[in-house]
Protein backbone atom coordinates (compact mmCIF):
# COMPACT_ATOMS: atom_id res chain seq x y z
CA UNK A 1 0.00 0.00 0.00
CA UNK A 2 1.59 3.39 -1.38
CA UNK A 3 0.81 6.34 1.08
CA UNK A 4 0.57 9.93 -0.41
CA UNK A 5 0.50 12.96 1.15
CA UNK A 6 -1.09 16.24 -0.81
CA UNK A 7 -0.42 19.44 0.45
CA UNK A 8 -2.71 22.30 -0.57
CA UNK A 9 -4.26 24.79 0.66
CA UNK A 10 -6.85 24.74 -1.88
CA UNK A 11 -9.42 22.31 -1.99
CA UNK A 12 -10.14 22.48 -5.48
CA UNK A 13 -6.29 21.93 -6.80
CA UNK A 14 -5.91 19.32 -4.41
CA UNK A 15 -9.08 17.42 -6.20
CA UNK A 16 -7.30 17.68 -9.41
CA UNK A 17 -3.96 15.67 -8.10
CA UNK A 18 -6.74 13.06 -6.57
CA UNK A 19 -8.33 12.97 -9.81
CA UNK A 20 -4.55 12.34 -11.63
CA UNK A 21 -4.30 9.62 -8.94
CA UNK A 22 -7.40 7.75 -9.22
CA UNK A 23 -5.71 4.93 -11.91
CA UNK A 24 -3.78 3.77 -8.81
CA UNK A 25 -4.18 0.61 -6.75
CA UNK A 26 -3.48 0.21 -3.10
CA UNK A 27 -3.09 3.74 -2.55
CA UNK A 28 -3.78 5.74 1.00
CA UNK A 29 -4.01 9.15 -0.21
CA UNK A 30 -4.35 12.34 2.60
CA UNK A 31 -4.91 15.81 2.18
CA UNK A 32 -2.89 18.22 4.68
CA UNK A 33 -3.88 21.80 4.34
CA UNK A 34 -2.95 24.63 6.37
CA UNK A 35 1.00 25.33 7.32
CA UNK A 36 0.40 24.60 11.10
CA UNK A 37 2.53 21.83 12.34
CA UNK A 38 2.77 20.84 8.84
CA UNK A 39 6.08 18.81 9.53
CA UNK A 40 4.76 17.05 12.57
CA UNK A 41 1.04 16.60 10.70
CA UNK A 42 3.09 14.90 7.48
CA UNK A 43 5.31 13.28 9.33
CA UNK A 44 2.51 12.00 11.24
CA UNK A 45 0.69 10.16 8.03
CA UNK A 46 4.55 8.30 7.34
CA UNK A 47 4.33 8.84 3.55
CA UNK A 48 6.04 7.43 0.49
CA UNK A 49 5.26 10.28 -1.61
CA UNK A 50 4.44 13.95 -1.15
CA UNK A 51 3.13 15.93 -3.63
CA UNK A 52 2.80 19.68 -3.23
CA UNK A 53 0.67 22.05 -4.65
CA UNK A 54 2.27 25.72 -3.24
CA UNK A 55 0.15 27.95 -6.19
CA UNK A 56 2.19 31.25 -6.29
CA UNK A 57 4.12 30.86 -2.44
CA UNK A 58 6.52 33.61 -1.19
CA UNK A 59 9.97 32.87 -0.46
CA UNK A 60 9.23 32.48 3.14
CA UNK A 61 6.03 30.09 2.12
CA UNK A 62 8.41 28.19 0.13
CA UNK A 63 11.50 27.97 2.43
CA UNK A 64 9.01 26.62 5.09
CA UNK A 65 7.93 23.61 2.82
CA UNK A 66 11.64 23.29 1.39
CA UNK A 67 11.90 22.63 5.48
CA UNK A 68 9.36 19.74 5.07
CA UNK A 69 11.37 18.61 2.24
CA UNK A 70 14.18 18.18 3.46
CA UNK A 71 13.35 16.87 6.62
CA UNK A 72 11.67 13.52 5.02
CA UNK A 73 13.62 11.61 3.06
CA UNK A 74 11.06 10.79 0.91
CA UNK A 75 10.17 11.48 -3.38
CA UNK A 76 8.51 15.00 -3.33
CA UNK A 77 6.89 16.66 -6.05
CA UNK A 78 6.00 20.51 -5.89
CA UNK A 79 3.85 22.05 -8.05
CA UNK A 80 3.69 25.93 -8.41
CA UNK A 81 2.47 28.30 -11.15
CA UNK A 82 5.62 30.27 -10.95
CA UNK A 83 9.08 30.27 -10.64
CA UNK A 84 12.60 31.18 -10.89
CA UNK A 85 16.24 30.16 -10.80
CA UNK A 86 16.36 30.35 -7.25
CA UNK A 87 13.82 28.71 -6.29
CA UNK A 88 14.96 25.70 -8.45
CA UNK A 89 18.01 25.20 -7.80
CA UNK A 90 16.62 25.98 -3.36
CA UNK A 91 14.53 23.30 -4.32
CA UNK A 92 17.20 20.79 -5.72
CA UNK A 93 19.19 21.32 -2.72
CA UNK A 94 15.98 21.06 -0.25
CA UNK A 95 15.79 17.39 -1.92
CA UNK A 96 12.38 18.12 -4.32
CA UNK A 97 12.60 15.06 -6.89
CA UNK A 98 10.06 16.96 -9.38
CA UNK A 99 9.64 20.65 -9.39
CA UNK A 100 7.06 21.37 -11.89
CA UNK A 101 5.67 24.80 -13.10
CA UNK A 102 2.62 25.71 -13.87
CA UNK A 103 1.70 22.26 -14.59
CA UNK A 104 -1.01 21.38 -12.50
CA UNK A 105 -3.44 18.63 -14.61
CA UNK A 106 -5.19 15.53 -13.49
CA UNK A 107 -3.68 14.14 -16.52
CA UNK A 108 0.35 14.57 -15.80
CA UNK A 109 0.19 13.60 -11.92
CA UNK A 110 0.37 10.00 -12.51
CA UNK A 111 3.77 10.86 -14.89
CA UNK A 112 5.06 13.05 -12.50
CA UNK A 113 4.32 10.67 -9.44
CA UNK A 114 6.49 7.92 -11.14
CA UNK A 115 9.16 10.70 -11.97
CA UNK A 116 9.62 11.54 -7.97
CA UNK A 117 10.12 8.53 -6.94
CA UNK A 118 12.58 7.22 -9.49
CA UNK A 119 14.56 10.54 -8.88
CA UNK A 120 14.86 10.05 -5.60
CA UNK A 121 15.60 6.42 -5.49
CA UNK A 122 18.09 7.09 -8.02
CA UNK A 123 19.82 9.99 -5.96
CA UNK A 124 19.63 7.41 -2.83
CA UNK A 125 21.85 4.96 -4.59
CA UNK A 126 24.17 7.53 -5.42
CA UNK A 127 24.33 8.84 -1.86
CA UNK A 128 24.40 5.46 -0.37
CA UNK A 129 27.67 4.70 -3.42
CA UNK A 130 29.25 8.15 -2.16
CA UNK A 131 28.76 6.90 1.37
CA UNK A 132 30.06 3.49 1.12
CA UNK A 133 33.31 5.10 -1.02
CA UNK A 134 33.50 7.34 2.02
CA UNK A 135 34.10 4.60 4.13
CA UNK A 136 36.12 2.59 2.46
CA UNK A 137 38.55 5.73 1.58
CA UNK A 138 38.99 6.19 5.49
CA UNK A 139 38.88 2.77 6.00
CA UNK A 140 42.00 2.66 3.41
CA UNK A 141 43.56 5.66 5.30
CA UNK A 142 43.21 3.98 8.51
CA UNK A 143 45.31 0.62 7.50
CA UNK A 144 47.64 2.89 5.64
CA UNK A 145 48.30 4.84 9.08
CA UNK A 146 48.70 1.99 11.22
CA UNK A 147 51.00 0.53 8.57
CA UNK A 148 53.19 3.56 8.48
CA UNK A 149 53.25 3.28 12.79
CA UNK A 150 54.15 -0.66 12.36
CA UNK A 151 56.55 0.55 9.88
CA UNK A 152 58.63 3.24 12.19
CA UNK A 153 58.09 1.58 15.57
CA UNK A 154 59.31 -2.49 14.44
CA UNK A 155 61.72 -0.99 11.25
CA UNK A 156 59.61 -3.52 9.15
CA UNK A 157 58.77 -3.30 5.47
CA UNK A 158 55.14 -2.32 4.18
CA UNK A 159 54.79 -5.88 3.17
CA UNK A 160 55.41 -6.99 6.54
CA UNK A 161 53.17 -4.10 8.36
CA UNK A 162 49.97 -5.14 6.10
CA UNK A 163 50.65 -8.81 6.67
CA UNK A 164 50.82 -8.32 10.49
CA UNK A 165 47.73 -6.49 10.33
CA UNK A 166 46.42 -9.34 7.97
CA UNK A 167 47.56 -12.31 10.68
CA UNK A 168 45.73 -10.44 13.61
CA UNK A 169 42.90 -9.79 11.56
CA UNK A 170 42.48 -13.72 10.72
CA UNK A 171 43.56 -14.97 14.19
CA UNK A 172 40.97 -12.69 15.65
CA UNK A 173 38.21 -12.90 13.28
CA UNK A 174 37.63 -9.21 12.59
CA UNK A 175 38.52 -7.38 9.73
CA UNK A 176 41.89 -5.73 8.87
CA UNK A 177 40.15 -2.36 9.06
CA UNK A 178 39.28 -2.89 12.73
CA UNK A 179 42.83 -3.62 13.86
CA UNK A 180 44.11 -1.32 12.13
CA UNK A 181 41.48 1.81 13.81
CA UNK A 182 43.02 -0.36 17.29
CA UNK A 183 46.54 0.03 16.38
CA UNK A 184 46.42 4.04 15.27
CA UNK A 185 43.96 3.94 18.75
CA UNK A 186 46.97 2.44 20.55
CA UNK A 187 49.25 4.74 19.11
CA UNK A 188 47.55 7.50 19.87
CA UNK A 189 46.76 6.75 23.26
CA UNK A 190 50.51 6.06 23.79
CA UNK A 191 51.50 9.57 22.90
CA UNK A 192 52.12 9.09 19.02
CA UNK A 193 50.51 11.52 16.20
Amino acid sequence: MMRIVIIDDSAARASIIEDGLASLEDCEISVISGRERLLARVAESAPDVVLMNLGNPSRDVLEEYFAVSRALARPIAMFVDESDDESIAASIDAGVSAYVVDGLAANRIRPLLDLAVRRFNAFARLQSDLAEVKGKLAERETIDKAKRILMDSKGISEPEAYGELRRKAMSSNKRIAEIAEAVVTAHELLGGT
